[in-house]
């Protein structure tokens, strides 16, 4: 069985809009909307009169009263919050001057290590320089020390075995 126009509730959404419906603050499409479901439906306007009671009930009510020191509690915890958040940024800002200082003194640290590698890099010999070009002379390191002295040599080459001639 289909419900008539009289019959129409309103929906969730139309039911938290209310409120601000009563107060006039719904955009002009939605309060337009809500108008035509009231006008149309009597059940919707029964809800619309209860909450309008449940308003009116809540407003007669006493409102509660604060104590005269509540503003000053107030303002003297918010002034002590702030305080603490100012030390903590006071701190955060020292600690982060320590940081650029620590950072900086580890650059010109490593700066330094890097210079004085490639200085010595440039100045010192490398040993295996000449390892390489004196191989040759290692490899055959043991026969040159049997060989004892170079008169030998010498004798050889003014020998006639290599076919050599004297000058």
């Amino acid at each position: 069985m289909a419900k008539g126009p009289e019959q129409l509730r309103l929906t969730p959404d139309e039911r938290s809009d209310l409120i601000a419906y009563l107060d006039g603050e719904l955009p002009e499409a939605h309060a337009r909307a809500i108008s035509t479901k009231l006008s149309l439906s009597p059940t919707a306007r029964r809800e619309v009169e209860i909450l309008q009671k449940t308003w009116d009930l809540l407003e007669q009510l006493p409102r509660p009263q604060l104590a005269p020191e509540f503003s000053e509690k107030t303002i003297h915890t918010i002034q002590r919050l702030e305080a603490r958040s100012s030390v903590w940024s006071e701190r955060a800002a020292l600690w982060g001057q320590r940081g650029v200082i620590v950072s900086a003194y580890l650059l010109i640290a490593l700066a330094g290590l890097a210079a004085g590698y490639a200085v010595v890099r440039l100045v010192l010999p490398n040993p295996t320089e000449r390892l390489v070009t004196d191989l040759s002379l290692a490899e055959n390191l043991e026969v040159y020390l049997e060989i004892g002295s170079t008169e030998f040599l010498d004798a050889l080459v003014e020998s006639r075995a290599f076919g050599l001639s004297s000058p």
